[in-house]
């Protein structure tokens, strides 16, 4: 009797341990690190090569862009006799990853600001690659990559995705690093992606529990600060790898986020609805135009007298009234709502009322 009283334990404990470790998220996937963050990089180049149908003559810019780099060589032209159709003139873009090593390589996104049609097939020159404050950190160069094509006839056009916007895998190369050091005064901080109290309180509190000491405070429901401990003062990657590994349960506030140009609705697991009773009924209004032609008979004076006529018809669906009781989960919300027979768009209007009636217990967000 004992060792079944035992084992009744054991099961209950672990039910419980599945239980809490459920909708378990590492902090690594909750959580940003201050300080640890990718820059932005931007530039301005130049795509040769392409069949016809890069930048116009329009393009003064495109122009004076090829000017200039001949000049460079130590060539002399005048603008005027310069044709640009196959080349374009694009921006770079690029995304600096923190830690970046000096000859590590990062990809590239080109894009036409003039009038080319087509990037398809084109190369693009040396392209330095700046920050916000101006200082370059990377150079761009290569062949472009559209994943997608245009051709066009005499009297067709085909195009598939966007051909005037491409890709050079590995493109960039950098040559200068920004420092990210997320330590200040002996301690780091998290900061929550989505901004939360009692998130933020388990997060602190699984810290603490993990390394047995108070060395993580939440100042606001965003941030946790981490102490580093002495044992780890010369371990900071290994803290923040055990500090990123620990599970906790993130709470989300209840909110249902509503786009209605799609139709689209979407629900998260904690809304609840009061005890409320509903009726939908949709209203159809369907409006036919056609057209009576009269034709007088042959060799008469008469004239051909053309008269509109108009059918409408209005039906109105048969609203069923559903009473939905207190505190029903999502699963519950749905098929109660179903049971009624409506559409996305139905869905929306009622969520709205039923808002409005002050019975959802959750955030409305139309997008």
């Amino acid at each position: 009797m004992k060792r079944v009283r035992m084992f009744t334990r054991w099961v209950v404990l672990l039910l419980m341990v599945t239980v809490s470790t459920a909708n378990a998220a590492r902090i690594k996937d909750i959580v940003s690190i201050k300080g640890v963050r990718s820059n932005q990089l931007l530039g301005y180049g130049l795509v040769i090569g392409l069949d016809g149908t890069g930048d116009g003559n329009k393009a003064v810019f495109t122009k004076q862009s090829i000017v200039t780099m001949l000049e460079r060589m130590g060539m002399t032209i005048d603008a005027d006799e310069v044709r640009v159709e196959n080349v374009a003139a694009v921006m770079v873009t690029a995304e600096l990853p923190p830690y970046a090593r000096v000859g590590s390589r990062v990809d590239v996104l080109v894009s036409s600001i003039g009038d080319a049609s087509n990037l398809q097939g084109g190369t693009l020159l040396l392209t330095p690659l700046k920050a916000v404050n101006g200082i370059v950190h990377a150079v761009a160069q290569g062949p472009i990559s559209t994943g997608g094509f245009e051709a066009s006839g005499s009297g067709a056009n085909i195009q598939k995705n966007f051909p005037t916007v491409g890709r050079v895998a590995n493109g960039a190369m950098i040559e200068k690093e920004i420092a990210a050091n997320f330590i200040s005064n002996g301690s780091f901080s998290l900061s929550l992606l989505e901004a939360d109290f009692t998130t933020a309180a388990r997060i602190a509190q699984a810290i603490n529990t993990s390394f047995s000491a108070s060395i993580a405070v939440t100042p606001n429901p965003g941030t946790i600060n981490v102490r580093i401990p002495q044992s780890y003062e010369e371990r900071i990657v290994e803290l923040v790898m055990r500090v990123e590994g620990l599970l906790v349960n993130p709470d989300n506030v209840a909110k249902v986020v509503i786009n209605e140009r799609t139709g689209t609705v979407v629900m998260g697991e904690n809304v609840r609805i009061g005890i409320i009773a509903i009726a939908h009924g949709s209203l159809s209004v369907q409006i036919k135009e056609s057209s009576n032609v009269s034709q007088p008979l042959p060799f008469s004076e008469g004239q051909t007298v053309v008269s509109p006529d108009t059918s409408i018809t209005v039906e109105e669906g048969n609203g069923r009234l559903s009473v939905v009781d207190t505190g029903v989960s999502l699963g519950e919300v749905v098929r109660a709502l179903n049971a009624l027979g409506v559409t996305p768009r139905d869905l929306i209007a009622i969520l709205q009322a039923i808002k409005a009636a002050g019975a959802l217990s959750a955030k409305l967000e139309v997008i």
